[in-house]
This record gives C-alpha cells, structure tokens and sequence, in this order.
C-alpha cells in the first residue's frame, strides 16, 4: 500500500482492481489546508486516462504485477503463442497484442507484463528485421534526398523505405515509430 506522498510519474498503481501507470504528477501546496496531489493515470489493460488527486492521508493500492520473458512460437487463428523459460506455452489474445502484432516474427524475445496472472502489455525489442515482400523498383535517375516508396514487409505491415532498397531485401524496423531504421542485408 502506497501513501500519498509515494507517488510520483512512472509509479504503477491499482484503483478499482484495475491497474494504472501514473503518467504526469503535479504537487501542490496551497497557503493554508492539506497538500494535494494530482496524477494524470493510464490504465495499463485498456489504455484509457483519467485524472485524480489525492490528499496526504490517502492510500493507493499497489498493483500484483509480474514481468516474464516469453518467446513468440507461433499465431493460432486471432492468438499469439509464447513459450516461457519452462516451454510452457502462454496463449496471448490478439488484442493484448495491440500495434506488436505488427513486428512479430519467429523466436522473438518479448517481455510481457501480467496483473494477477492476466498478460496486459507486451513490450518487444526495439528493433526487428523483417524482409521485403513487395515494392516497386526505385526510378533510375531520380536521386534526390529522402525520397521515399511504399513497401510490405512480411506479415502485410506497409511502411516508407528508401528508392535503393528492392524487393527481397531485409530491412530493420524500429518498433517504436514503425519506421525504417537501415537495410540489414541484399536479395541474393
């Protein structure tokens, strides 16, 4: 159980059973009365933000969560299946997955955070490699800078690359942004 005076941006959180990230704190202490402080939340399961304050004396529960590494094995219809340390297999709903579903690709370490034994927030490395599958041939001649063509990636994820990369390429993604971060090897 937290105090009050505990909370500060970053610290996780339980209101309600549900758990929260605080995102943004401000402290106030006004001439005369009790100091407040008020925390900008974000729920961790469905991403939803809301605003509380609190006084001095309240309590704020602390949230059972627990972080394991898991490794991707493979999509069963709308799940992901994982394997733990123990090759136990973790079945992930596709809508915990969110945007990650995006980048998944076989053998990827991920780390997944669970509140009371339920997976709701999948964290991948920042960065993966991914090949080409589809993108029109860049125009001979046009070598201005930054110019950019669409491409599918395996998986159907489209992103903006450069006019030098081809397909069959490999590429490496940034996670984060989706965007093109380098081209990692050549179509032989």
């Amino acid at each position: 159980m937290y105090s009050a005076s505990d909370l500060r941006k970053g610290l996780k959180i339980e209101i309600d059973g549900a758990p929260y990230v605080i995102t943004d704190f401000n402290f106030v202490k006004p001439g005369k009365g009790a100091a407040i402080y008020t925390c900008k939340l974000k729920n961790l399961a469905t991403g939803a933000t809301m605003t509380r304050a609190y006084r001095n004396n309240d309590k704020v529960d602390q949230p059972q969560l627990t972080e394991k590494r898991l490794h991707y094995s493979y999509c069963n219809g709308a799940d992901y299946v994982f394997l733990d340390e123990n090759f136990e297999e973790i079945v992930i709903a596709g809508d915990v997955m969110g945007d990650s579903k995006r980048f998944m690709v076989e053998n990827i370490s991920v780390d997944v955070l669970f509140h009371n034994g339920r997976p709701i927030e999948v964290t991948l490395p920042n960065f993966v490699e991914k090949a080409i599958v589809y993108t029109e041939p860049g125009v001979r001649g046009d070598t201005a800078t930054n110019v950019l063509k669409p491409a599918k990636v395996e998986g159907g994820y489209e992103l903006q690359v450069p006019l030098f990369i081809n397909q069959g390429d490999t590429i490496k993604i940034d996670t984060r942004t989706g965007e093109y971060v380098d081209r990692v090897s050549v179509r032989k």
